[in-house]
């Protein structure tokens, strides 16, 4: 009997990422695709850079939050944001989410971070 092989040498990483509004995300503003493996492609506009930083966090999306711009001034206003990172990384499934008070905040915290930047 022959073992089974795999179809790919790459594990999948396949990701819709959303922006959308409310804390509930019901209400998607913008959404994009990203495949990674093994050439970078998907809707996103820079799939490469969007590949890149998923890369950077090591399967830990929380890290996107990691590099706030402490110089940039947001209003206290309450309009909340939430961004969404469904699919497949590296064969595993992951299901990440993450509300802003703001879309001012939410580009603050996420600061140039090529992910939602679509």
């Amino acid at each position: 009997m022959a073992e089974a092989q795999p179809a790919s040498l790459y594990a999948p990483s396949a990701v819709v990422l959303t922006v959308a509004q409310g804390e509930d995300a019901a209400t998607v503003v913008r959404a994009s695709t990203v495949s990674c493996a093994p050439t970078a492609q998907g809707t996103h506009p820079d799939p490469k850079a969007a590949c890149a930083a998923l890369a950077a966090t090591a399967g830990t999306l929380d890290t996107l939050l990691a590099a706030p711009d402490a110089n940039r001034a947001c209003p206290m206003h309450y309009d909340p944001v939430t961004v969404t990172a469904d699919g497949v990384w590296k064969g595993s499934r992951i299901s990440w989410k993450h509300t802003f008070s703001n879309t001012c905040t939410m580009s603050a915290t996420l600061n140039g971070n090529a992910v939602f930047a679509f």
